[in-house]
């Protein structure tokens, strides 16, 4: 999941990880809160001419003693072993989709890696006397055993019950002799831009470690997926707290710790608890979640792509595919539109779609408000359930293209399959130029071009040619897939 965090933030040299599993040899990961200066409150004063005048006089806090000791028991240290790849072993077959080229490299010789255990740790929070514990999926993902340890008691294995990649959220469960201490979960609604917070876990595998710190922003994007709406916090970020709890003042839990920004200071970022609370149940009952589903894939809307579509508005999801026989496209849905509304909600940009449809139940119709040639128009849609869950190129490329900077190749279904890609039509991107409008619009080797100013291409030259009717127009729409994602990419120059 949090690959896709760390190449949406490449442009502004930041990086941003989920710091959980790591080889023993390299220290254990995760995530935790940091430490915050003891300041809190404001002092008013009387100035000469009656008025108020405010000053930030600092007020020392209180202990969080107290509060640390009351929470620990409910918190947990989790080791997990995991299998990984770990070099090329005799006798195996290869299967990725890259081993071909591989193989007319290095020929009979070339092996697929061989897998050994790798330890790592994380951290977790009860939620019920039973045993059940919240954690953070990239924490479990791939495990082959899961070790839990309590605060007072003796290491008890542990059950992976349910996972859920998309909010990177997981529930274990154990079996102990008594009840166990269950955390109380807040409401990560009510905070506020400053208010304070405290973590517990295990950082570098050091238990039970607490740190404070304040909320530093909410509802921040970061890239890692559809439901982003991550808690930063100026809280100490170490490896080994992933899946830890974050804290109110009230002793309740508001956020799950998830993710750090690798060279920053003072950044770090939990889902909310609020996220959790509704997918723990479905968690615990089937393992997994439930979502709704009406086959889209959608964008924001940047000033520069309002402009090549000629959009009188930059608010609403833009409709960058719509899934062949998906629910949208049987409601009449089509690439190119805005969706503006959803049941009555407004829609202000992609972020907010995913969310409100996920949220609505299988086999209800929704309301779906679109633009369409500016034009409004209301559109029922029923709902589905949400389906579960390159490379080298050869040297037949076309020449870079103009100002746009894109090197360019017919894409046969024979080089999508030894690519790997999920697609056989369209245009190969083959080579991006170095600081040229392709690069500055994130288009990077191994997309593959669809449409060029709202027109379908299969070859090169059809590329070409639409490239050449824009010959002096100072941007280029693109509809680009990579991966199973398409999206339009506006070009200027």
């Amino acid at each position: 999941m949090f690959h896709r965090i760390r190449e949406r933030l490449k442009s502004t040299k930041l990086g941003i990880r989920s710091v959980t599993m790591v080889p023993v040899t390299c220290l254990l990961a995760g995530v935790l809160t940091a430490t915050g200066l003891n300041w809190t409150g404001i002092s008013a004063a009387q100035d000469s001419a009656g008025g108020i005048q405010t000053s930030a006089a600092p007020i020392a806090r209180e202990s969080f003693a107290p509060l640390a000791e009351k929470l620990a028991p409910s918190v947990v240290n989790v080791k997990v072993t995991k299998i990984e790849h770990a070099g090329f072993g005799p006798g195996q077959t290869p299967d990725m989709p890259m081993d071909e080229f591989f193989k007319r490299f290095f020929g009979d010789n070339f092996r697929t890696p061989q897998q050994r255990p790798v330890q790592g740790a994380g951290s977790g929070v009860i939620i019920s006397a039973d045993g059940y514990i919240l954690t953070n999926n990239h924490v479990v993902d791939r495990a082959r055993e899961v070790t839990v340890t309590l605060a007072d008691q003796p290491d008890f294995k542990a059950k992976v019950v349910g996972r859920d990649p998309k909010t990177d959220l997981a529930i274990l469960k154990i079996s102990a002799a008594k009840n166990l201490p269950a955390a109380k979960m807040g409401d990560s609604n009510q905070l506020r831009v400053g208010d304070w917070v405290i973590a517990i876990g295990n950082p570098f595998g050091l238990s039970h470690t607490v740190t404070s710190g304040i909320v530093s922003a909410k509802g921040r994007i970061l890239g890692a997926g559809p439901y982003d709406d991550f808690i930063q916090t100026d809280a100490s970020i170490n490896p080994g707290n992933s899946g830890g709890p974050l804290f109110n003042m009230n002793g309740e839990v508001i956020g799950i710790n998830t993710a750090i920004v690798p060279n920053g200071q003072g950044i770090g970022f939990a889902i909310p608890i609020n996220t959790a609370k509704p997918l723990i149940p479905q968690l615990v009952k089937s393992g997994k979640v439930t979502r709704g589903y009406i086959g889209v894939n959608i964008q924001s809307i940047s000033a520069d792509i309002a402009g090549a579509m000629k959009l009188d508005t930059d608010k609403g999801a833009l409709v960058a595919d719509v899934i062949p026989g998906g629910p949208a496209d049987e409601a009449g849905i089509k690439r190119g539109d805005v969706i503006i509304g959803f049941n009555g909600k407004t829609v202000k940009n992609s972020h907010d779609l995913p969310t409100m449809v996920a949220a609505t139940a299988v086999g209800d119709k929704a309301a779906v408000t679109v633009l369409r040639n500016g034009k409004k128009a209301d559109i029922k849609v029923k709902v589905a359930e949400l389906p579960s869950d390159g490379s080298s190129v050869e040297s037949s490329a076309e020449p870079t293209q103009g100002k746009w900077g894109l090197q360019l190749q017919d894409l046969t279904p024979d080089l999508a399959r030894q690519l790997g890609l999920e697609t056989d039509h369209g245009v190969l991107i083959a080579g991006v130029q170095p600081g040229s409008p392709a690069e500055d619009a994130t288009i990077r080797q191994g997309d593959v071009i669809l449409e060029v100013n709202r027109q379908p291409v299969k070859t090169v030259q059809e590329v070409k040619k639409e490239i050449d009717k824009a010959e002096g127009k100072s941007s280029l729409l693109l509809l680009v897939q990579r991966g199973q994602t398409r999206r339009f990419v506006a070009l200027s120059g």
